[in-house]
């Protein structure tokens, strides 16, 4: 069979004709002189006056220097190509749950040779950790010092799941495959020394591919479009996550086309289905020759069981997770989940080339909801954003009956529009991206951010990123800081890349290129994550041989400086990143380390150790997607 390793979220599947983001910047920077290098050291001035209020206290202290202060208070680390982890000095980095780790003590054992059988995979850890957060089970102090992590797990490497790796498909191959997807729930504790360590618990689960899952919302379980053959289960391709203010996790399945295929020849895709990149091979995994839940001649409306934000309560162990339908179906990245006047607010980046950013108010005060028995997520308004060339937005509603989406132009009801969420976008005339990915918020500012890891851009000479291969950050604020609204103000964070390729850089300090994973602490520091694909990864060619290996970075957003604070092993994305409640400690995930690369080669089942052997470097072994605990030596506060 044929693996496919490049980036299918680089390839659109938009036909919209709705100007994109690409020129929509390109009409707002000409008039800014982008081009003539400005940008005032590396940003665009913010329009609204709301988001310079001063911020409240916090709990670490900015360093001083001299008669200014900054947020960051360590040296940046250096770029690396080499199979390490590296952090700053004065700051201790430690492996904490890799794939395959039994979720309880007396679970089985992890294998190296990959030969775990798919019985055993649903008891371990699962591959590719991703998004996470870290709960909570202790008060004061405590805090700090035990609780819930919960990650996702995005997809799977045949080559380093199988002994075989990917030789025919089979039942047994599926499974285990499905046991590596989805989320683990575990418990962690620090010790007197520092360290952390899994504990056993009631709370430790695997939610997987095979899990039984429900329906809320306008898409419910007895709805026609999700009567697929057999009982709805499982959560695929799960990137980046939400957590809410009543201490639930929100999984948010993005690529899950990728997993369904067909030998039919007789089958071909409707527009809808085209719409969402669902083709015959899928990315070849092959999983619809053995098991024809994943056969999409066989079984179309399985399909519309993925795509959603999935809903589960790391406290409730035997609770059934629930695909929350209110929030549309598309490929989410992830799901920032905020409170204004009360009301919840949710936004998601559709992950794909040329593709929306949304979001989701409800209707009542969340409280309200849930004294009532209610999910929040049930009963409100989806809305796709659209950038005006003037750095003004607004929210367009996904309503049935408003705008384009009404019964004569083929829309029958609002289940009907979150269902073909992407179309209905499309008709409402919302503005592609460039890739959306994580979205998080300044929590003294209340200003939200966006990373677009990279995109094709248009060919359009007034746009300074056509194409647009290392990426930005835009980000933007509610007008009059009510999220609740309709209206917003946007400016561009930074264009990423290196500058010895693009001179339009306005990355102050330490350069990277495809930021993805994004979060602030208390402090206001900004957490970036790269995400720069195996295809380009240390390549000259791609212009990517300056940055290295991917990494994480901390920005100052009232300056714009910008500082590496780690890098990663060959391979690898970094992703995910948490930190504990009084910030001394960080959980920061690495995905795929020792995947094919073109700079680096190719792993075989014989050698799966060509690109990377991290972490544990076993000559017999494997590299293992892990997450990592970062501590400072002292004690103190992270990056400050």
């Amino acid at each position: 069979m044929t693996y496919v390793i490049d980036d299918p979220d680089d390839r659109a599947s938009n036909p919209s004709s709705a100007p994109t983001f690409a020129e929509v910047l390109s009409s707002r920077l000409s008039r800014r002189a982008l081009v003539g290098g400005g940008l005032g050291g590396g940003l665009i001035g913010f329009l609204a006056p709301a988001a310079q209020a001063a911020p409240p206290a916090a709990p670490g202290s900015p360093v001083k220097g001299g008669s200014s202060t900054s947020l960051l208070g360590f040296a940046g680390v250096p770029v690396s190509k080499d199979d390490t982890f590296v952090v700053p000095e004065g700051y201790v980095a430690e492996v904490l749950i890799p794939w395959g780790t039994p979720i309880l003590s007396t679970g089985p054992a992890w294998r190296k040779d990959a030969s775990n059988t798919a019985a055993e995979q649903a008891e371990q850890v699962g591959m590719h950790h991703d998004g996470m957060h870290f709960f909570s089970t202790g008060k004061g102090p405590a805090g700090s010092a035990r609780g819930l992590l919960v990650l996702n797990h995005e997809y799977v490497d045949p080559i380093m799941l199988y002994p075989e790796g990917p030789t025919a498909m089979t039942a047994e191959k599926v499974t285990k495959a499905l046991h590596a997807h989805g989320v683990t729930v575990i418990a962690i504790e620090q010790a007197a020394d520092g360290s952390w360590s899994q504990v056993d618990s009631e709370f430790n689960r695997r939610v997987h591919g095979n899990t039984p899952v429900d329906f809320s919302g306008p898409v419910g379980e007895d709805h026609p479009a999700l009567a697929a053959n057999g009982p709805a289960r499982g959560t695929l391709n799960n990137c980046s996550m939400g957590h809410t203010p009543w201490g639930t996790y929100l999984a948010c399945e993005e690529n899950w086309n990728g997993y369904f295929g067909t030998t039919s020849a007789t089958w071909t895709a409707t527009a809808e289905q085209k719409r969402y990149g669902v083709d015959k091979v899928g990315f070849g995994y092959n999983w619809h020759l053995a098991d024809p839940r994943f056969d999409i001649a066989a079984n179309p409306k399985e399909i519309h069981r993925f795509g959603w934000c999935v809903e589960i309560d790391p406290q409730a162990p035997n609770s059934t997770p629930v695909k929350r339908t209110s929030l549309g179906r598309f490929k989410h990245e992830g799901a920032l989940v905020t409170e204004s006047k009360g009301r919840v607010v949710v936004y998601s980046g559709d992950d794909q080339d040329k593709e929306y950013i949304y979001k989701f108010v409800g209707e009542r005060p969340w409280r309200h909801e849930r004294a009532q028995g209610n999910s929040p997520f049930d009963n409100g308004c989806l809305y796709v954003a659209k950038f005006h060339d003037d750095g003004t937005g607004e929210w367009l509603p996904l309503v049935h009956g408003e705008g384009a989406l009404t019964v004569a132009n083929g829309w029958a009801d609002q289940a009907d529009v979150l269902l073909r969420t992407r179309s209905a976008a499309d008709a409402q005339g919302a503005t592609p991206m460039d890739r959306p990915e994580w979205i998080t918020e300044n929590p003294r500012t209340g200003d939200v951010y966006c990373t677009l890891t990279n995109g094709s851009g248009q060919h359009n000479a007034a746009n300074p990123r056509t194409p647009n291969p290392y990426g930005h950050i835009i980000r933007w604020q509610e007008r009059r800081n009510d999220k609740t609204g309709t209206a917003f103000d946007w400016d561009l964070f930074v264009l990423a890349g290196d500058p010895a390729y693009d001179s339009r850089v306005t990355i102050k300090g330490d350069k990277y290129g495809s930021p993805d994973g994004l979060y602030f602490d208390a402090d206001g520091r900004l957490w970036i994550q790269t995400d720069i694909s195996n295809s380009s990864q240390n390549l000259a060619s791609k212009g990517y041989d300056g940055i290295g290996n991917n990494m994480m970075l901390a920005a100052d957003p009232r300056t714009g400086e910008t500082r590496r604070f780690l890098t990663g092993p060959r391979g690898c994305e970094i992703t995910g990143v948490v930190t504990t409640p009084d910030q001394r400690t960080m959980f920061v995930n690495v995905q795929h380390p020792g995947e094919s690369t073109t700079a680096w080669g190719t792993p075989t089942p014989a050698n799966p150790r060509a690109v990377s052997n991290w972490p544990e470097f076993d000559p017999d072994g494997r590299p293992r997607p892990s997450t990592v605990v970062i501590r400072r030596l002292d004690g103190g506060v992270i990056g400050a």
